[in-house]
């Protein structure tokens, strides 16, 4: 396998086991330092960080992607991946509308960096204003 074939196989079993709900299967796959840059938001670092973070999202999100595209480049150091999230809001989160079990479908993506044959940074992005509008209709 190439660089890039290996890269984009370590990005397709992270979405596997987030599709699969096995979240310490996507943290088996992040380096110990990982960077996860939240949409809009702070960056947190590490591990445990990403594990509060699914956490999180789990109680308040229930969500599947299809339609991943993922791409890598030559050397596998950096990949980029586009989907779409199909999602149901379960649980109030801080700060946004109330939760009453709506449905979304939202287009997204995501940047990564891979060191070591690990996932090395998650930057996620997706139009948080597609979102509230449709949650909130």
């Amino acid at each position: 396998m190439t660089p890039a074939e290996t890269t984009t196989a370590l990005i397709a079993a992270y979405y596997a086991a987030f599709n699969d709900g096995q979240p310490q299967a996507m943290l088996d796959l992040l380096s110990d330092d990982v960077a996860h840059d939240i949409n809009q938001g702070e960056r947190e670092t590490g591990r445990p960080a990403f594990a509060r973070f699914l956490g999180h999202m789990n109680v308040s999100y229930r969500e599947r992607l299809a339609d991943i595209v993922i791409m890598a480049n030559q050397d596998g150091s950096r990949a980029a991946a586009e989907f779409v999230v199909h999602g149901e809001y379960l649980q109030t989160d801080p700060g946004l509308p109330e939760a009453r079990g709506q449905r979304y479908i939202l287009p997204a993506g995501a940047f990564f960096e891979v060191r070591a044959g690990k996932i090395a940074r998650v930057s996620n992005y997706y139009n948080l204003q597609d979102w509230l509008r449709q949650v909130s209709a």
